[in-house]
């Protein structure tokens, strides 16, 4: 369905991405993964159209949209959900709905967003700007999936988000693409949310795909011997926490934390790194 070839893409003088190959199958979800900075937005961007490339190649259904803008390439049916969900904060949430529906004008329905995301049928009068972080990711997928893409694009769905609501999240992805077959690419950092969630994985560094393959053959220590390493929670913790929430400020020393599914577990102090990906210890 997309598959990107050789692509080189810079800022200026400084060149960002070498030579990426990436492809996504229809009905598959696919997780990019790699420390910050290693181009994985700028990839993104480069599929979106809001990135212009220096070389190479991006085909959607076998067409070449290299050149295409990205307005075409939504309307082509490429839904993309940016690091930061950039809602409209000053509508409200039927309204960033209704933007949506008229600016691809191929449904008038908003039915089965708000049944895959019940959260937001209580705050369709509620400005987008007042919502939790967590309620305008929803908000920003719903608005995304109601342009019918046939690729929806997320660019770090989790990041600074509830647990809780990572679940309603994760699950939701799931549906996605169960019930409603679309494909998926996906921007993680945590290796056991992309082990529940991806048919199939990418691993980047320093602008460079260093690893690649099927989900279920993707082992933490197979990561740890590329450049870019995954942080991997303890057995039984729970779903990785929002990177705000994952040191606690009073005491490296043993806490219990809230499950989000309900049970209490004992953590042991985590430390932040970064946003979720580790150096090994020297």
């Amino acid at each position: 369905m997309l598959t990107v070839e050789r692509l080189d893409v810079a800022y200026g003088g400084s060149q960002v991405l070498w030579g990426v190959d990436l492809t996504v199958g229809p009905g598959e979800v696919l997780c990019l993964m790699g420390r910050n900075g290693v181009g994985k937005t700028t990839l993104l961007k480069a599929v979106m159209g809001l990135q212009p490339v220096r070389s190479g190649r991006v085909t959607f259904e076998g067409a070449d949209i290299t050149r295409w803008s990205s307005d075409r390439r939504a309307r082509a049916g490429i839904g993309y959900v940016p690091q930061g969900r950039e809602i409209f904060p000053h509508l409200s949430v039927h309204e960033n709905l209704r933007v949506a529906q008229l600016g691809c004008g191929r449904t008038e329905s908003m039915d089965d967003v708000l049944e895959l995301f019940p959260a937001l049928r209580r705050f369709l009068g509620r400005k987008g700007g007042v919502l939790s972080g967590g309620e305008q990711q929803m908000l920003a997928i719903g608005r995304a999936l109601l342009m019918r893409p046939k690729l929806l694009i997320l660019d770090e769905p989790t990041e600074g988000i509830q647990p809780s609501i990572i679940l309603e999240i994760e699950e939701a992805i799931r549906r996605i693409k169960k019930e409603m077959g679309l494909a998926v690419l996906l921007v993680e950092q945590y290796l056991d949310f992309a082990e529940r969630l991806a048919d199939a994985y990418v691993i980047m560094a320093k602008g460079s795909v260093v690893a690649a393959g099927a989900t279920r053959d993707l082992h933490a220590d197979q990561v740890k011997q590329q450049a870019a390493r995954v942080h991997r929670r303890r057995a039984g913790a729970p779903p990785p926490l929002a990177r705000a929430q994952a040191q606690s400020p009073r005491s490296p020393r043993h806490h219990h934390r809230r499950h989000p599914r309900g049970h209490s577990r004992r953590a042991l102090g985590v430390r932040a790194h970064g946003g979720g990906l580790v150096d090994p210890a020297p």
